[in-house]
């Protein structure tokens, strides 16, 4: 495969506002154990948008300018460098690069099959440079093969959006036929988090979001939806009433929260039932506690609040073959030049699913 050069890539150019530049880069040849991966789809996740607007001031430090942003590549190996062959990737093949870019393997959360979590890890569009570009390096070991039969621009946001729901839902403690909400269900996460907990896991979901994204919710799969805009937690009926008369006055047996808001966290743990779990995925601007997780609701129902960061190595592989059989609605693919515009519309709230760069050619 000829590689070029040089090639284009989308940087944060003003970060703590939306503001991207196509600028042209140098092509890297791969070192020892990486690969050069030319990127054909970048998936587009509010991440990237949290980076750019250095909404995150928990992070270490904010994301520099002149960074590659993008975290959920699927491209075509185009150049293997030295002591690559104990991965098994071969130039032509279908990869994937994930949020972590790249995990240690030696770390205690990595010998713990949690790489998520790694706690030498490089991160695709914050550390490293990331997915929106044509081409980048990637380390052979920790590349997610993309199966046969899924396409690009439907495996490019599993990588992060449904890898990170998945887990997720795997640590809800719930069984087939029990109840699980997802609030956030219209988003990027969520509607993954609806069909792949729904077709795939056999729970009965119900979605938490606002009106204009019912009819979404309910193509995904969801049994039940909550407009969440016709409830106050202060008010005569709540979210937590309507989920109670949902589930015939018992409760859901998990919460997946997939929004970054704080009101999100603070109801939830009163509509769980007994032996209930409240899954934390999405992360407020704020840090803020969950006001209502006091010890005697915790006691006396047996709840867990328990965090899930993005999936590790098996599990990003176990959902690509879910999604095969059970994520079925479409992506929205875009040109690079309008990515300004997509994470206008993501930070308004109006975006619904997931949308893709097609980045060959980048223009």
């Amino acid at each position: 495969m000829q590689v070029p050069q040089t090639h284009k890539g989308l940087v944060y150019d003003k970060p703590g506002g939306i503001s991207t530049r196509l600028v042209e880069l140098d092509t890297p040849s791969p070192g020892p154990g990486q690969i050069l991966v030319k990127i054909t789809h970048s998936g587009v996740c509010h991440s990237d948008l949290s980076l750019m607007t250095t909404t995150w001031s928990w992070l270490p430090e904010p994301v520099k300018s002149g960074q590659v942003g993008g975290h959920e590549g699927v491209g075509i190996v185009a150049q293997l460098g030295p002591s690559c062959e104990a991965s098994g990737v071969k130039i032509g093949d279908r990869v994937g690069i994930k949020w972590i870019a790249s995990a240690c393997g030696n770390c205690m959360p990595c010998l713990a099959g949690a790489d998520g979590i790694c706690a030498n890890p490089e991160i695709s569009g914050y550390t490293c440079p990331g997915t929106f570009q044509e081409y980048t390096l990637a380390p052979a070991h920790y590349v997610t093969p993309i199966p046969d039969g899924l396409a690009s621009e439907v495996a490019a946001p599993l990588l992060c959006g449904g890898v990170t729901v998945y887990s997720a839902l795997k640590k809800s403690r719930a069984q087939a036929g029990d109840w699980v909400v997802i609030a956030g269900a219209g988003g990027g996460l969520g509607h993954l988090g609806v069909q792949l907990g729904g077709r795939g896991m056999g729970f009965r979901i119900i979605g938490l979001d606002m009106g204009s994204k019912e009819g979404f919710v309910k193509e995904c799969g969801a049994e039940a939806f909550i407009d969440i805009s016709k409830y106050s937690v202060d008010g005569r009926k709540s979210i937590a009433d309507e989920i109670m008369a949902i589930t015939g006055g018992f409760g859901a047996s998990a919460a997946v929260i997939c929004s970054a808001s704080n009101a999100a966290y603070a109801e939830a743990l009163s509509y769980l039932r007994f032996n209930g779990t409240l899954v934390c995925v999405g992360v407020p601007g704020e840090a803020k506690a969950i006001a209502s997780a006091y010890p005697h609701t915790m006691v006396g129902k047996q709840l867990a609040i328990v965090g899930s960061t993005v999936g590790n190595r098996r599990e990003a592989i176990e959902t690509l073959d879910m999604a095969k059989r059970v994520v079925t609605t479409p992506f929205r693919l875009e040109k690079v030049q309008n990515i300004n515009d997509v994470f206008a519309e993501m930070k308004g709230g109006k975006l619904q699913g997931r949308v893709v760069l097609d980045l060959q050619p980048c223009t």
